[in-house]
């Protein structure tokens, strides 16, 4: 086959997936626009009530974290019975179960412990920037203000970890807002696309 043939292939694959894309899309275009919805009123509630946000962000964590240890210890058992290897799969099993009870009962704690946690991670990422601020020649000064941010951002943390976890709330909530709102509107482009051209929402027959 010459490499035109195949290039032609390729092309009309492509343009093939490229209008089952946006088939899919003009047919569930409100599917698209009820997460817009969504995103755009959990951001509300994330501005609004960011202390009930984020106690509602760790309930949800620690039900993650149960579910997850229970089918990895139901992962073990199953490899036991297989006779391979299953010790792991139980260690991971019982920490994911306690650290999903320890976070549904004291969730203010374990938001303190991620409030710490980012702090530790914000502090090391800018002495990080700074020392290579000093090793290079381009940009030196912006490496180095931003080496100087992370620093305060991480030491304020610290300083103030509730203030900080409900500023962490807040840029969460605008994200969603901003995330949603775009969302929104390709819903809307993608549903006046499909009633100006009903074919590109509209199943096509399999030839």
């Amino acid at each position: 086959m010459s490499t035109a043939a195949m290039n032609s292939n390729s092309s009309a694959s492509g343009d093939a997936a490229s209008n089952d894309m946006k088939t899919i899309l003009g047919q569930y275009w409100w599917l698209i626009a009820l997460r817009g919805v969504l995103g755009i009123a959990f951001g509300i509630i994330a501005l609004v009530v960011p202390v009930a946000t984020i106690l509602a962000l760790v309930i949800l964590f620690s039900a993650y974290m149960l579910v997850d240890g229970v089918f990895a210890l139901y992962a073990a058992y199953q490899a036991g019975r297989q006779r391979r290897r299953w010790g792991l799969l139980v260690f991971q099993g019982l920490a994911n179960i306690a650290a999903g009870a320890l976070a549904f009962l004291w969730p203010g704690l374990t938001v303190l412990a991620f409030v710490l946690l980012l702090a530790a991670w914000t502090i090391v990422s800018g002495c990080l920037q700074l020392a290579a601020a000093f090793r290079i020649d381009q940009g030196r000064w912006w490496f180095a203000l931003g080496g100087a941010a992370s620093l305060i951002f991480g030491v304020l943390l610290i300083a103030a970890p509730l203030i900080g976890a409900v500023v962490l709330t807040w840029w969460i909530g605008a994200w969603a807002i901003v995330f949603g709102a775009f969302l929104l509107v390709a819903a809307f482009r993608l549903r006046s696309q499909r009633n100006r051209h009903p074919s590109v929402g509209a199943a096509q027959p399999a030839t």
